[in-house]
C-alpha cells in the first residue's frame, strides 16, 4: 500500500501480487475529505483469486498447528505495534470516534490471540468400533479438515474486528480466504492483508478484493470452488446471498433491533441509564446490537426516561478524530436522511419525540422516542442510527412478548435481580444471546455470537467459526492389532 500525505492509495491484493487498475474514491463521513483511492476488483480478478485459493488449499491444509498459531500470534503482535495506525484508519474511513476505534483494535488483537490458542486445540476423537461381533480389529478416528476456500464479506462499521472474525478462524482452520471489505472502509482490510502476508501466511491463500456488490453476488453464485460464504451485513443482502450460493455453506450475521428489559427491582437506574445511552448512541448507533428498544416497568418509567434524556444531552458529538467525541456522523448522508425520515414518520403516526432527532448533514442528534407502536419502521426495522425507543410495561410477560414482536433475534438485555424472571426470559426470548445485568450491546469476542429469525444463520466467535470452517472426516482402520 502506498502512502501520501493525508490520503492513501489502495492496490488490489490478489493472490501473490498487488494490482493497480481503475479506482474509486473513499471519503470521510466526517467532512467528506478524500481518504484515498482504491482499485476496483473485476470478475477476472475474482476468478484469479479463486484459482490461487484452490491451488493453495493443499499447502494451507498441511500447515502444522504450531505454524498456524505462530502466524496468528505474529498478526496480533503486529496489530499491537501498529495500534495507532489502525485506529486512525478506522476513524478516517468509518468515522468511528477515536476512543472506540482504539477499543476496536484491542478487540481485534484478542480475536487473533484467541484464534492462535484455538488453532492448536482443533482436535478429533477416537471411536470404538468393536460394538458387534466380527469388528474386534476395527477402530475409528475423526479429525476436522478445512472446508476449502472461504469468501468473507464484511461491513463498514467494524472494518478491523469484523474482518478479524472471519480471517482469524479461517487461518486457524487452514482455509484459503477471499476477503471482500465494505467499499466505504477498505483501507483497514488492505492494511491487515499486508500484515497477514508478512506473518507468513501463504501469499496465494489470501486475496482482498474490492468487488462491487453485483460481482460479489456473481462470485457467490457462479463459483462452485468456493466452499463457504461468510457474510456480515443487512438481512436483505444476506438472505439473497444465501439463495444464490447453492450448495455452499453459508454463515450469516445480519441485522437486529436489540431490546433491553428493565424491571423495577433493578437497584441502580443511574447506571442503567448511562449504559443504555452509550449502548444506543455510541458510534451513532451503527452496530447490529446497538440498543434500539427499551421496555421498562411502568413504576420506574418516568424516572429512567428523564435520566436517559439528561445523559444523552451531555454526550459529545463532533469530529471522530477528537478524543472527547462520543457520537460521530453516520457513514453516509443518505443514511442520516433515512433515519430522520423514520423519526418524522413515527411522530406523524403518534409517537412522541422526547429529545434529539435533529439532523445536520450526516449527524443525527441522539434521539429518544416513546409512544411508538408496532408497524412503525423505527420500531420494527433496524434503525442503525442514534435512536432509542423507551416504552413502559405493566406485566413482565408482556415485555417478553414485546421483545419477541420482531423479525430479528440477535441479542437482548435484561436488568432484574429475580432468578425466576431471568430463567423465564432465557426460555422465552427468541434471541441468540440474553445478556443479564447489562445491555444487549455487550459482547466478548471469543463467545459464540449469532442470531435467529432474520438476524442470521450459524455462529461466529472464534471457536464456533472454526467449527463452521472445518468438516469432520472419519477414518476406519481394519485388521490392525
Amino acid at each position: 500500500m502506498k502512502m501520501r500525505p493525508g490520503t492513501q492509495t489502495g492496490f488490489l491484493l490478489c493472490g501473490k501480487e498487488w494490482i493497480e487498475g481503475e479506482s474509486f474514491e473513499v471519503r470521510s463521513p466526517w467532512d467528506q475529505g478524500l481518504v484515498g483511492r482504491v482499485t476496483v476488483a473485476t470478475r477476472a480478478d475474482a476468478r484469479q483469486a479463486v484459482n490461487h485459493a484452490v491451488a493453495s488449499l493443499r499447502r494451507t491444509r498441511a500447515l502444522p498447528r504450531w505454524k498456524r498459531r505462530e502466524i496468528l500470534e505474529d498478526i496480533a503482535a503486529a496489530l499491537i505495534d501498529q495500534h495507532e495506525r489502525f485506529a486512525q484508519l478506522i476513524v478516517a474511513e468509518a468515522g468511528k470516534p477515536l476512543r472506540l476505534a482504539r477499543t476496536e483494535v484491542d478487540r481485534a488483537v484478542l480475536t487473533f490471540k484467541t484464534a492462535a490458542e484455538e488453532s492448536v486445540r482443533l482436535g478429533g476423537e477416537s471411536i470404538p468400533l468393536d460394538l458387534t461381533e466380527g469388528n474386534e480389529n476395527r477402530w475409528g478416528v475423526v479429525q476436522r479438515f478445512p472446508v476449502g476456500p472461504v469468501l468473507a464479506i464484511t461491513p463498514f462499521n467494524f472494518p478491523l474486528n469484523l474482518v478479524a472474525h472471519k480471517v482469524a478462524p479461517a487461518l486457524a482452520a487452514g482455509c484459503p480466504l477471499i476477503l471482500k471489505p465494505a467499499p466505504q472502509a477498505p483501507f483497514t482490510a488492505l492494511a491487515l492483508g499486508e500484515i497477514i502476508l508478512k506473518a507468513g501466511w501463504p501469499e496465494e491463500a489470501l486475496a482482498v478484493l474490492t468487488l462491487s456488490n453485483a460481482d460479489t453476488a456473481w462470485l457467490a453464485e457462479k463459483e462452485d470452488r468456493i466452499k463457504l460464504v461468510s457474510f456480515t451485513g443487512s438481512a436483505k443482502v444476506g438472505w439473497d446471498l444465501k439463495a444464490r450460493s447453492g450448495r455452499k455453506r453459508v454463515l450469516l450475521e445480519l441485522g437486529g433491533n436489540a431490546a433491553l428489559i428493565i424491571h423495577g427491582d433493578w437497584p441502580d437506574l443511574d447506571e442503567a441509564a448511562v449504559r443504555t445511552a452509550h449502548a444506543a448512541f455510541g458510534f451513532a448507533g451503527q452496530s447490529c446490537i446497538s440498543v434500539q428498544r427499551v421496555f421498562i416497568e411502568r413504576r420506574i418509567f418516568q424516572s429512567f426516561l428523564w435520566k436517559l434524556v439528561e445523559i444523552a444531552g451531555k454526550l459529545v458529538s463532533g469530529n471522530p478524530a477528537d478524543e472527547a467525541t462520543e457520537v460521530g456522523p453516520l457513514i453516509r448522508l443518505s443514511d442520516a436522511e433515512r433515519v430522520e425520515s423514520w423519526i418524522k414518520e413515527a411522530v406523524g403516526g403518534g409517537a412522541k419525540l422526547v429529545s434529539g432527532g435533529e439532523r445536520k448533514g450526516s449527524f443525527i442528534a441522539p434521539a429518544i422516542l416513546t409512544a411508538t407502536q408496532p408497524g412503525m419502521k423505527i420500531r420494527d426495522e433496524e434503525v442503525f442510527g442514534p435512536v432509542v425507543l423507551v416504552e413502559p410495561y405493566e406485566d413482565f410477560e408482556q415485555a417478553l412478548a414485546d421483545v419477541n414482536h420482531s423479525r430479528y433475534g440477535l441479542q437482548a438485555g435484561l436488568l432484574t435481580r429475580d432468578a425466576g424472571r431471568i430463567l423465564t426470559a432465557y426460555r422465552e426470548l427468541e434471541v441468540g444471546a440474553l445478556i443479564v445485568g447489562d445491555t444487549p450491546s455487550w459482547r466478548l469476542d471469543p463467545i459464540p455470537y449469532g442470531g435467529v429469525k432474520d438476524s442470521g444463520l450459524g455462529r461466529e466467535g472464534v471457536r464456533s467459526a472454526i467449527q463452521e470452517m472445518t468438516e469432520p472426516r472419519m477414518l476406519v482402520l481394519s485388521g490392525i492389532s
